[in-house]
């Protein structure tokens, strides 16, 4: 806590957000007056871990956690402080691990279970360094549900209506709004790189530079919140909906990642002399041979399915290859210490902690079992058959049928997991959409 208390004093904190990721990816938490905070140990009840998007409780509550509804505690960690560049008096957030009342971390966690990931390659003498990309949209504000989403007016007076990618023009049409968040990030000393305008009407993408896998994680958690206030403050919405509109690509969070050997600082996917090596092959097996069983982690949510559709800039099979955007895993074009891949399955709706965790579980996997990849592929690979699972049960039932998911991520973990995510499927089960009543009311 000294350094933590340093560094309130130097900023002149009066308070302070405790905050925890749920199971989503969003923060949970409390504010709390920088003098309570410095004197008395932080709380959460413990059944915010297996709550759903809708905030419901799931029916499994009792034997995932005490049914008493107990408190578990909070800890601080000193290298999430940052400033809150939006809060109308002097406030940090500061991202707390959660531990049980007997002092072990919490096995619900999503902080924690990138954690155990990690812990894994430390026993190898291995570090991950991933890079995230995260696209989102600017949308007009929506108070209806009803109601489809379109793109907000820009600085010209006009709406998007056309394919802008990587146009500086599009970009800038939204400048006052793409300025207030680089100076939100800077301010909280977040990584970020460039920005581009992607395929998508007042779609954008930010790039993080590459770094420690929990940092990262954290950064993409703080960056979400840091672009939906900015949009709001501007009279827009973020959202990081995997598949917002019908007639517009999806919005990914890819990964890249490579691994170091932590006593020679050199790349383990590749020898001496510069080449790949097996290593890197196993790793590349490994992401093809695991995803199907963790791709619920990557997919989380009803809604991420709607992405994996042909010809809409996002992968539908297992297929890898080199510079080869079109497959759910690339290899760029590097140096030979920069050798890495690229993941991207994951949509910019999945938890950035689990998303990371699942990507390097799959790789280590590989890698312990020598996983032996496929050729790769070559050409256009959107026109080969989906072979990715196109609902959120499909992917639990892939989920139930891998006991992978149970060694890297704990039995607790998968159990609360799948319970939330079967009732939140079966919630959105329960609604009856508009194409079922325009073109099913009358003629069946």
């Amino acid at each position: 806590m000294d350094k933590i208390t340093q560094w309130l004093a130097e900023h002149s904190i009066s308070e302070v957000e405790c905050l925890v990721p749920d199971m989503s990816g969003n923060a949970r938490g409390k504010f709390t007056p920088t003098d309570k905070f410095l004197t008395e140990d932080s709380r959460l009840p413990e059944s915010i871990l297996v709550q759903t998007v809708t905030g419901d409780y799931v029916d499994e509550h009792n034997e995932l956690v005490d049914p008493a509804d107990t408190d578990m505690l909070l800890v601080p960690d000193p290298d999430s402080i940052r400033i809150n560049p939006w809060a109308n008096e002097p406030t940090a957030q500061i991202i707390h691990d959660c531990y049980t009342r007997d002092g072990k971390p919490h096995p619900i966690s999503t902080r924690n279970i990138l954690k155990f990931v990690l812990e894994k390659y430390a026993e190898q003498g291995w570090q991950p360094v991933v890079a995230p990309e995260v696209e989102f949209y600017l949308i007009k504000r929506n108070l209806d549900p009803d109601e489809k989403l379109s793109a907000p007016v820009g600085r010209s007076g006009r709406t998007e209506k056309t394919r802008q990618s990587y146009s500086i023009d599009a970009a800038n049409e939204y400048e006052s709004i793409i300025e207030d968040m680089y100076d939100f990030c800077e301010a909280q000393g977040l990584d970020v790189d460039t920005l581009i305008h992607e395929s998508g009407t007042a779609q954008m993408e930010i790039n993080f530079l590459h770094g420690d896998p929990l940092n990262l994680a954290d950064q993409v958690f703080t960056f979400k919140r840091t672009v939906r206030e900015t949009a709001l403050r501007h009279g827009i919405y973020a959202t990081f909906m995997a598949k917002p509109m019908e007639d517009e690509p999806g919005s990914a969070l890819h990964l890249h990642q490579s691994v170091i050997d932590t006593k020679t600082g050199k790349n383990i996917f590749v020898n001496d002399d510069g080449t790949e090596n097996e290593r890197f092959m196993h790793f590349i097996g490994g992401m093809q041979k695991y995803t199907p069983g963790f791709i619920t982690f990557f997919a989380p949510n009803v809604n991420s399915y709607r992405r994996f559709t042909p010809e809409m800039a996002a992968p539908t099979s297992l297929h890898w290859g080199y510079d080869n955007r079109t497959t759910g895993l690339r290899v760029p074009d590097s140096s030979a210490q920069a050798k890495r891949l690229e993941n991207r399955f994951p949509g910019a709706d999945c938890n950035p902690y689990l998303a990371i965790a699942t990507s390097l579980a799959c790789g280590y996997l590989g890698m312990m079992n020598q996983v032996k990849p496929s050729e790769p592929y070559k050409g256009d690979c959107s026109s080969e058959p989906i072979t990715l699972p196109r609902t959120q049960e499909h992917a639990l039932s892939l989920l139930a049928e891998c006991p992978e998911a149970v060694e890297m991520f704990g039995d607790t973990f998968v159990r609360a997991w799948a319970a939330i995510k079967r009732d939140e499927y079966e919630e959105f089960n329960r609604v009856i959409s508009s194409w079922e009543r325009e073109y099913l009311l009358l003629n069946v």
